[in-house]
């Protein structure tokens, strides 16, 4: 027979309404984590099924097989359901911006292609996104909120790609600082007046990207490591290196998700706090991460 207690660290779950508030918690990042088939496999017989997860909501019986790629423990996989979610794009945008689209005009039909491809190669129907992609996705709407046009932030990212040598240019930290004379140089060359702003006024380029850049932790050698959505002197954080890149609370990694629905199932932080031996402060912080996604 199935204990929860053995699968929550010596924690009981054993009573029907603790059974209940942990079955409520979503199993989106379950979702995420099989939305494309890995190829290698490994055995989770002899190890903490949770591990995986960081967190003991799902639980795995012994001997089941998981196949895993270890790409996924530094990537991050997202739906576009879930990138929408986090980014505020909509699910719309973002798979015409990674997938291309088509659209008439004057009787003709044109294709714009992707403005980049993302970190996961879609299969079939499947489509998800990579950490870095989320990061990038945030970059573009931001410039084309401030009136970049289309054609310039396209030219623009590719002038970025080629001069980091990257694949994802806006994330980089060479591109805060540098990014601004890519812009100045393409408005030397093509007048664009949408750029006009960010070229007389130096501290305009900056303006823009200064939200997420306050967000953002990069290290010297591993560039982009991880995004603190609520600021870098808060708990809640984004790492692909951790729960497939899903929110959680850094000090302990347990799922922002999983913390904020128990709390709602029950009614009571300190009862959750006990349960995931997680200090209430946290507990707090997570439901009040997720209150702003669902706001």
């Amino acid at each position: 027979m199935f204990s929860w207690k053995a699968f929550s660290n010596g924690v009981d779950f054993s009573d029907r309404k603790r059974r209940h508030a942990l079955k409520s918690t979503s199993a989106a990042g379950l979702a995420a984590a099989v939305a494309i088939r890995p190829t290698p496999s490994v055995s989770t017989a002899s190890a903490n099924p949770f591990a995986l997860w960081a967190s003991p909501i799902y639980p795995v019986k012994a001997q089941t097989k998981i196949n895993m790629n270890a790409t996924y423990f530094n990537t991050g996989i997202y739906l576009v359901r879930d990138a929408a979610h986090l980014t505020g794009v909509s699910a719309g945008r973002i798979r015409r911006w990674l997938r291309g689209y088509r659209y008439h005009s004057r009787k003709k039909t044109y294709a714009s292609p992707p403005l980049w491809h993302g970190q996961w190669k879609p299969m079939k129907h499947s489509f998800a996104l990579g950490f870095l992609d989320l990061i990038e996705i945030r970059f573009v709407d931001a410039f084309l909120k401030a009136g970049v046009t289309w054609t310039t932030l396209r030219q623009a990212r590719e002038r970025a790609e080629e001069m980091f040598k990257v694949s994802h240019p806006f994330c980089t930290h060479g591109f805060a600082t540098e990014g601004r004379a890519i812009f100045v140089e393409l408005h030397r060359e093509t007048g664009e007046s949408s750029l006009l702003e960010i070229v007389e006024q130096q501290h305009m380029f900056r303006q823009i990207i200064r939200p997420f850049l306050k967000e953002l932790e990069f290290v010297k050698g591993s560039g982009l490591v991880r995004w603190w959505p609520l600021g870098e002197n808060r708990l809640v954080a984004l790492d692909p290196t951790r729960n497939f890149g899903r929110p959680i609370i850094a000090t302990h990694g347990v799922p922002t998700e999983a913390l904020a629905n128990a709390v709602r199932a029950t009614g009571s932080i300190a009862e959750v706090s006990r349960w995931y031996e997680v200090p209430t402060e946290e507990i707090q912080e997570a439901v009040e991460f997720e209150a702003r996604l669902a706001a």
